[in-house]
């Protein structure tokens, strides 16, 4: 993704746009591995040895807020970042802490018929996400 594409994301969401704000949204893009704050900051002070984790987290709930990411918390806690917005789901290893992105339409519609078959009073469900925890099986 390009910085004048990043850029247009800003703008479309009435945001200033800010190399800050350019540099920390590319870096959760290009990442792409659900990165957390600290993993964003190394990555962006080789080119911008400026941006101080403060800020890093501070255009992190922006971008959160006006939904540019996703923000995912491990079995740990820790708040992870995922620029990709389409419907999908995670699998977190939690013994290696990683998190991978997992797409099921058949899964997407079982719980869809399900919570409005249930219908919980007093909720009004915007979305429907699956967090998946377990351990790795494969045999290094």
């Amino acid at each position: 993704m390009t910085v004048e594409e990043i850029s247009n994301m800003l703008i479309e969401k009435k945001l200033k746009v800010t190399p800050q704000r350019i540099a920390i949204l590319e870096a959760v893009i290009k990442l792409g591995n659900h990165p957390n704050a600290e993993q964003i900051n190394d990555y962006i002070s080789r080119r911008n040895p400026n941006i101080s984790l403060a800020t890093v987290y501070k255009v992190l709930d922006i971008l959160v807020e006006n939904n540019l990411v996703k923000m995912v918390k491990t079995d740990k806690d820790i708040k992870r970042y995922d620029a990709f917005l389409k419907k999908h789901h995670h699998i977190y290893y939690s013994d290696s802490d990683k998190i991978e992105d997992y797409f099921d339409l058949e899964l997407n519609e079982i719980l869809e018929k399900y919570f409005e078959n249930k219908r919980i009073p007093g909720l009004a469900i915007e979305d429907i996400k699956l967090h998946i925890i377990g351990k790795s099986t494969d045999q290094k």
